[in-house]
């Protein structure tokens, strides 16, 4: 379980880099605001990309496909913090699909 709590972590730092990173091109270009902003992004993005490479397994494809579900996660948690959007029944099921496929592309191998 140790491995599991470990990889969930990474995954979800992984994830707010992402979303930090981007939202910054965001705000940059959508929201107007100062070419600054992209600098603490490209930090964000690059601490993002190294997080993944923290992931136990065997192939980095197993690593971004586990990581999508967190993704996800982690942008409906963005929306309903950052955005004050409450997510709704459809973002939460949906999520939860994503979560439980996450598990199993994950977890599901037997690399013993």
């Amino acid at each position: 379980m140790h491995t599991a709590f470990l990889s969930f972590f990474v995954l979800f730092f992984a994830a707010i880099m992402e979303i930090a990173g981007c939202y910054s091109f965001w705000a940059w270009i959508r929201l107007e605001k100062s070419l600054l902003w992209i600098l603490p992004g490209t930090i964000a993005l690059w601490l993002f990309a190294a997080a993944l490479t923290y992931i136990e397994c065997e192939y980095a494809g197993i690593a971004y496909a586990a990581y999508g579900a967190i993704y996800i996660m982690s942008a409906i948690i963005w929306m309903w913090v950052v955005e004050k959007n409450t997510p709704d029944i459809y973002d939460i099921v949906g999520l939860t699909i994503c979560l439980i496929g996450s598990l199993i592309i994950l977890y599901g191998r037997d690399y013993t």
